[in-house]
């Protein structure tokens, strides 16, 4: 009986394992088929995508919007003005005042610019 199962397991794993390396083998078939009709010009080349995105200021332009409220922070500590101080407490009072909706909101756009899925957000503030 143990015999039997080991067998069997063996089969099991040995049938996944040619599998893998066959889906491997197709894989760098399609890749090089793909790349000899991009060569010949008989499809468009798929670069283009990555090249656009590389010339794309939208990530750097969000994280300096995401960077000003440290900048300004840090100016009202080094300065020692206390009028300054008490504007940028104002300011991040107001800031924590705002509704749940829109910080959610502001997180979801800034994690989908920079490719992190953000929907854990929306549900019941759980992550």
């Amino acid at each position: 009986m143990w015999f039997s199962a080991i067998k069997l397991a063996l089969n099991a794993g040995t049938h996944i394992y040619k599998k893998k390396q066959e889906t491997k083998m197709a894989m760098a078939d399609a890749q090089h088929m793909a790349a000899t009709k991009m060569a010949r010009g008989e499809t468009e080349y798929q670069g283009k995508l990555l090249e656009a995105r590389q010339s794309d200021y939208k990530d750097e332009v969000v994280l300096l919007i995401l960077t000003l409220p440290i900048l300004v922070l840090a100016y009202g500590v080094w300065s020692d003005d206390p009028a300054a101080m008490a504007k940028i407490q104002m300011f991040f009072d107001h800031f924590q005042a705002l509704p749940s909706w829109f910080t959610n909101l502001w997180i979801l756009v800034c994690a989908s610019i920079f490719g992190i899925k953000g929907t854990q957000i929306f549900r019941n503030g759980k992550k």
